[in-house]
């Protein structure tokens, strides 16, 4: 299956200059805005409340206002400023309802509607809503009945996911052209309801950086195993860090790569107290660092420890980080290994130089920030320019997790993903997602796949225990890393029974 784009800005401009012929993209956009509000209502005989703001989101409100009183709906457009429509279709638009009677209100009008439509604001919004609009918001959601956003949800910034001030919390989008970054990140994911997207006809050929991560693209990437294979073919995987009081999240990021297919998985721990035996995975190899880097692959950081002030240095920062950046291994570097590097220049330009071997860093925003010397609320709030600036910085494949969470690659091209839930926001989920990372680095998949395809099934093996009922709540880092088995193996259709031969005649 083809990745579906998901497009900036500045790039729905750019497609939207191309579309010159045929009838308008206003026109298009407000006929598919009247039949999804036709689906949505319910048959009540209440009216349809349509909210239109000045801009061209207005314009599609009043386009889908006049077609769906020419088709016999009760219709009450909210003109939220009263300033006359820009765009000629619209006007048009306006003009049309006007003949049929229909009504315009400039106060919020003292109805229960069978379904809002949101055409306050659209696209390119890049600060806080003010009044009178942050009003006509709040009433909308107040009002306790389905809302349709058109295209983005008003107030929302399309390009980041941040809500800008007062933001509706829809329960459908219909979107056009192609997918916004905002629908798909961050507040975007809690204002955008159920998401739909009509492309208008107008996307074509058009080529994007950005794409949808989902598992009918990644599930392609690792296919079922030969019967005639053997652990050596799926490569060896060891994971470092578990220092004193952590043992735990190198274990969960070991037994996840154990899970997730890596042939032979061995943690090299920093406690001096570390267990010997991994009893609940028994397969596992415990031991030394000096054991662990010897792995065809090698994840560091998960429960590493920080040190304790800034001026002294771990022997995990003092020698252990700085043999990985020096190797020509594929590298995973998480938790820990990202805040010593924040805090190390000298680690911080060697892994920037780095391009021996292939380098993938899982930050949450916090450790993001740090890495790249601002503070959380700036990478918050652009989440994928943050990505994108961490993969340049470090010549690696980066993924900023979160809600929506953002795959970019050096080269500059970008994913964001679709699945997951709020029981992935628990202590160890990330350390499982690491080992997965390298599971599939062991197993030879190309490193911006090999991140982008644990990520999804991370996401999907959530979705999966969510679905049994078990989650979002108290969902924990172990039950994920079990599903995670199961749904690698359903993307495989790995067969559950070989054939037998059959009797000779």
């Amino acid at each position: 299956m083809s990745a579906i784009a998901i497009l900036t800005t500045a790039e729905l401009r750019a497609v939207e200059e191309r579309a010159i012929t045929g009838p308008s993209l206003m026109e298009r956009a407000g006929r598919a805005v009247a039949d999804c509000a036709r689906r949505m209502a319910a048959d009540t005989g209440a009216p349809i409340l349509v909210v239109a703001g000045p801009g061209n989101n207005g314009g599609d409100a009043w386009v889908a206002a006049a077609l769906l009183a020419e088709s016999f709906h009760r219709v009450i457009v909210y003109d939220v400023t009263g300033s006359a429509p820009k765009a000629p279709e619209a006007r048009s638009a306006r003009d049309r309802f006007a003949t049929r009677g229909g009504q315009v209100v400039r106060e919020w009008p003292s109805l229960e509607p069978a379904l809002i439509v949101d055409g306050l604001l659209g696209i390119g919004l890049t600060r806080n809503v003010e009044a009178p609009l942050s009003g006509a918001i709040e009433r909308m959601n107040a009002s306790g009945v389905p809302i349709l956003s058109i295209d983005v949800p008003s107030g929302l910034d399309s390009d980041t996911g941040v809500a800008r001030g007062a933001a509706v919390r829809a329960t459908r989008t219909i979107t056009f052209i192609g997918h916004k970054v905002g629908l798909l990140t961050g507040d975007g994911l809690d204002c955008r309801g159920a998401l739909e997207l009509d492309d208008l006809g107008s996307l074509g050929a058009f080529v994007s950086r950005g794409t949808l991560l989902t598992p009918e693209v990644a599930s392609a990437w690792l296919g079922a195993r030969p019967a005639n294979s053997h652990k050596g073919d799926f490569g060896s995987l060891a994971v470092i860090g578990g220092n004193r009081g952590m043992v735990g999240a190198a274990l969960l990021a070991a037994r996840a790569g154990l899970l997730c297919g890596a042939g032979k998985v061995r943690a090299g721990l920093l406690s001096p107290e570390a267990p010997a035996v991994d009893f609940a995975h028994p397969e596992l190899m415990l031991g030394t660092v000096d054991d662990a880097m010897a792995a065809d692959v090698i994840v560091a950081g998960p429960g590493a420890g920080q040190s304790p002030s800034a001026t002294s240095v771990s022997m995990f920062e003092r020698t252990v980080l700085p043999a990985l950046i020096n190797s020509a291994k594929p590298i995973v570097l998480d938790a820990d290994a990202l805040n010593a590097v924040a805090f190390n220049a000298t680690l911080e330009s060697d892994l920037a130089a780095r391009s021996k071997g292939a380098t993938i860093l899982t930050p949450h925003p916090g450790e993001a920030a740090r890495l790249l010397h601002q503070d959380n609320d700036k990478v918050n709030g652009d989440r994928l320019a943050a990505a994108l600036a961490l993969a340049r910085r470090f010549n690696a494949n980066v993924v900023l997790k979160g809600a929506g969470s953002i795959c970019a690659s050096p080269d500059g091209s970008w994913a964001i993903n679709t699945t997951g839930n709020p029981g992935l926001a628990s202590g160890g989920s990330g350390d499982v997602l690491a080992g997965m990372v390298g599971a599939m680095l062991a197993q030879a998949l190309e490193p911006s796949r090999a991140l982008r395809y644990a990520v999804c099934l991370h996401g999907a093996a959530a979705d999966a225990c969510v679905a049994r009922g078990n989650g979002p709540a108290g969902l924990t880092a172990s039950e994920v890393a079990l599903e995670a088995r199961v749904v690698l193996n359903e993307w495989a259709r790995y067969p559950m029974a070989r054939p037998t031969p059959e009797s000779a005649a």
